[in-house]
């Protein structure tokens, strides 16, 4: 199976790369949530694989939808990134993981135009293919929280959540050495399992925006939970970092959910 989730990264990232990107997404309903035909191209490249390498085993994508919610499932987002995309800024990815009820099992996180791919399962190990090397497990970095940087989102689609990210981000400027937004949860977390970043926090997040790159860090060494500590990151407050950043993450978690 994790093979099976790499290889449908990869025809989803193919059929990302030999799209034409438009000057503007279709809105699919809060600001600054778009779809473009790429996307869909994407997903029905990335289904109709799964459906002809494991025809029993369900699909649940961002833009096509699906109906399983528990069981062993395929859980897809066929172009992370998509604003990213629509403006150029090449940091996008294609994120392909097979869950188990509230458990990824495997996963992989493929970048189109880096030319790179990720994939782990379950209590085996994370492997990180780039152009120029062989293929090489990852490890979470080893930097201590002061000389981290830390990637995180932006709540760009509810403002509602402005204060909190506000108060967390202070926070993890006053704990860490900086913050990056590139824009796209599953990259971050594939840069997170290899030690690029040293972490990763966002709230309000999707299934299909973590399962892959969720089990990419845990498989690296990295601790993955939601911003209350538990296991429930599956469902998008997600935490996720080496162990000594992890520690110190869950205190800007708190800073911004209670102030405190």
């Amino acid at each position: 199976m994790r093979s099976v989730a790499r290889a449908a990264a990869l025809v989803g990232a193919s059929a990302v790369r030999s799209g034409v990107r438009p000057e503007v997404g279709a809105a699919k309903g809060l600001p600054g949530d778009w779809v473009t035909e790429v996307d869909l191209a994407s997903e029905r490249a990335i289904a109709g694989f799964l459906a002809s390498e494991t025809p029993s085993v369900p699909f649940v994508g961002e833009e096509l939808g699906g109906d399983a919610a528990s069981g062993l499932r395929w859980v897809v987002d066929p172009l992370d990134g998509t604003t990213n995309y629509v403006h150029g800024f090449w940091a996008v990815g294609v994120s392909v993981a097979l869950v188990d009820d509230d458990r990824p099992v495997a996963g992989a996180v493929a970048a189109p135009f880096l030319d790179e791919v990720w994939h782990a399962a379950a209590d085996g190990s994370c492997v990180w293919e780039r152009p120029g090397a062989a293929a090489a497990p990852c490890r979470v970095s080893s930097r201590p929280p002061a000389s981290a940087v830390v990637a995180t989102g932006f709540p760009f689609r509810r403002k509602e959540r402005l204060a909190p990210y506000l108060r967390s981000m202070s926070a993890a400027l006053e704990a860490f050495e900086d913050l990056r937004r590139p824009g796209a949860a599953s990259l971050d977390l594939a840069w997170t399992a290899c030690g690029v970043f040293d972490g990763f926090f966002e709230l309000g997040l999707a299934p299909w925006d973590v399962a892959a790159g969720g089990l990419l860090v845990q498989e690296a060494g990295g601790v993955v939970t939601d911003w209350n500590g538990g296991d429930g990151w599956l469902g998008g407050d997600i935490l996720a970092a080496s162990p000594a950043v992890h520690t110190v993450m869950r205190g800007v978690a708190a800073e911004g959910l209670h102030g405190e």
